[in-house]
């Protein structure tokens, strides 16, 4: 149930009948775990906060550099050598202090993401490295828990939504090497309002399915080319072969 102060304060999401007073409980009541927090994972944690989603997992083991604060939102110069994740917390309390706020200041492998995982209701991707991509997609396969994947370098960005019982396949189809690409940002760059643009259509995406609505690009690769400001959309197939998914469904591409 909403108290008198939540409805006050999430008064304009309650106007949509997409969401309304149950969709808000639903919100209340679900756990995200955000794996990242960094120029993808600022805007995505700031949403989800401040529309209420009541228990969020910060996950990131890094400490704040110089060179992050180009993009990465969450964070002031005062905050340089001070962990992200104890960073994000104060901050998000600061923004909605009725949320629920777990940090992990951890680097996520299989062998620690599988509780993480299970205890969310989704999974938002905002990592900088494909081993950890990598890891995060095979628990939430495993543990048929839905997935909203970002990631930008230069002025491109990528965004893919995955859910149960995950048909279209999975992102080691998409990509079944480990290996990191050539083009990253360190290499390349990014402009801080291409992760901005990603990470808030991963927080999008992310509240509707959490207050109840099916995701329109389930099982798409949205490709957003920010020069020409063109997006692309591109169908996943699940490859039959993949090590991951490609067992766990009769219907197999």
């Amino acid at each position: 149930m909403l108290n008198d102060r939540e409805f006050l304060r999430y008064s304009r999401q309650l106007l949509l009948e997409d969401i309304g007073p149950e969709g808000q409980a639903r919100l209340k009541r679900s756990t995200v775990l955000i794996v990242g927090l960094g120029g993808l994972g600022s805007p995505v944690s700031l949403y989800l906060a401040a529309a209420g989603v009541g228990n969020m997992i910060l996950a990131d083991d890094d400490q704040l550099h110089l060179t992050n604060l180009q993009r990465q939102i969450l964070f002031r110069t005062a905050d340089i050598k001070r962990p992200k994740a104890e960073l994000a917390r104060e901050r998000l309390r600061a923004l909605n202090p009725e949320v629920n706020y777990r940090i992990e200041q951890r680097r996520l492998t299989a062998d620690n993401l599988e509780e993480l995982v299970k205890r969310s209701e989704l999974v938002l991707d905002c990592c900088d490295n494909m081993a950890t991509r990598h890891a995060v997609n095979a628990a939430c396969i495993e543990h048929r828990v839905p997935l909203v994947s970002g990631s930008a370098v230069s002025f491109s960005g990528q965004l893919l939504v995955l859910t149960p019982p995950f048909e279209q396949g999975c992102y080691a189809c998409l990509y079944p090497e480990p290996e990191e690409p050539i083009r990253n940002c360190q290499t390349s760059g990014v402009l801080g309002p291409m992760v901005g643009a990603i990470g808030s259509l991963q927080a999008l995406e992310a509240i509707k399915m959490l207050a109840g609505s099916l995701s329109a690009l389930d099982g798409k690769l949205q490709l957003f080319d920010g020069k020409k400001h063109a997006w692309t959309t591109l169908q996943l197939r699940k490859d039959p072969a993949c090590a991951v998914c490609g067992g766990q469904h009769e219907n197999s591409c």
